[in-house]
């Protein structure tokens, strides 16, 4: 038995040691937002976020999710939508759509980690996220446009200071 939070819900799941966290997610906790791409880790159409880390589902073991936080798309936020995905809404990113539950969290976790990326940040963070319609300036974009609404959270008592309210 393995215990995890998934999309903060404590869940234990009953899987073999080293199944795919990504058809646990899918096949067992009904999930389907994280999609299944190349199976080897190269795509980045799995990502979810473990510990706010992004990882490929795909080659994350579920015994490699014991004692973590796993964020999916559907958990990215618990209500309405995140900034992410407001931005890409508002940019028009998705073509197919197929990777863009893995470009999302790639990026959420990008925003997480540099609230104001450079062009040149987003390009080497977002590289092993693959996208076969070639959406790569349009998710620049997109990226770039939720960091700016994500700035808008600026702490009321001190806007000079560039503190986040929400950290």
């Amino acid at each position: 038995m393995t215990i995890f939070s998934v999309n903060g819900e404590r869940r234990e799941v009953d899987a073999p040691e080293t199944h795919p966290l990504l058809w646990v997610l899918r096949e067992r906790l009904g999930l389907t937002g994280t999609k299944f791409g190349c199976g080897i880790g190269q795509c980045g159409a799995c990502t979810v976020l473990v510990d706010g880390q992004p990882q490929r589902s795909c080659q994350t073991t579920v015994a490699a999710a014991e004692g973590t936080e796993v964020t999916t798309i559907e958990g990215v936020t618990a209500d309405g939508l995140s900034s992410v995905q407001l931005a890409w809404i508002e940019e028009q990113v998705p073509q197919c759509g197929y990777c863009q539950s893995g470009q999302i969290m790639s990026a959420t976790a990008l925003l997480a980690a540099r609230p104001n990326p450079t062009d040149e940040d987003i390009d080497q963070f977002m590289s092993g996220n693959i996208c076969r319609c070639g959406a790569y300036i349009a998710i620049r974009r997109a990226i770039h446009r939720a960091a700016e609404i994500e700035g808008g959270r600026i702490a009321d008592d001190n806007p000079a200071s560039g503190e986040r309210a929400d950290r």
